[in-house]
């Protein structure tokens, strides 16, 4: 019996989650001159660029964003084997700034965990806040976003794949449901 694919965010439903994200994050900044956008590799940073834009567009104030890669600062290597490391780019100072760490999906939370591992070679943030598209559940560290585009329950054997136009030529987040197999 082959997977089930559920559509949970449309390409429109996709835009109008991270409208609504970034005003939040507007919303608690107040200062944006001292705010910076980090993406964690690979589809964090796209969805970073996004929000920058929309901030752009809803304040007339630009942004920085980065691009961190965690891949070194990972506990599961040993399960997933050897990546090719992403580019950490981070072209500002992350030092007594709000920094919004985004990504597309959070799980475990050992993601996040990495994330924030990487972040302090950097520099030292007034504050970290996180914001993912989706929030599976699931978690196995006390981390908690604190902005969240959809919450959606999944079982541990489900996969969410976040699609995004800048990588995978289309805009779309999709719930892979793996039937059970009984032996």
């Amino acid at each position: 019996m082959p997977s089930q694919i559920v559509e949970i965010l449309s390409a429109q439903e996709l835009r109008r989650t991270l409208t609504r994200m970034t005003s939040q994050v507007i919303e608690k900044a107040r200062d944006l001159s001292k705010l910076g956008l980090l993406g964690v590799q690979t589809r964090g940073f796209p969805l970073a660029q996004l929000m920058a834009h929309q901030i752009e567009l809803l304040e007339q104030e630009e942004v920085p964003v980065g691009a961190l890669d965690i891949t070194f600062y990972r506990d599961d290597l040993d399960r997933i084997g050897l990546r090719t490391p992403a580019k950490t780019e981070i072209p500002f100072d992350i030092s007594g700034k709000t920094i919004v760490l985004v990504d597309d999906v959070i799980y475990k939370g050992r993601t996040v965990r990495a994330a924030l591992n990487a972040l302090s070679e950097y520099g030292r943030p007034e504050a970290i806040w996180l914001a993912v598209l989706v929030d599976r559940g699931h978690r196995e560290l006390p981390i908690h976003p604190d902005f969240t585009g959809k919450q959606l329950p999944t079982a541990k054997e489900e996969q969410v794949k976040v699609f995004l136009q800048s990588i995978d030529g289309r805009d779309a987040v999709e719930l892979i449901k793996v039937p059970n197999v009984e032996l």
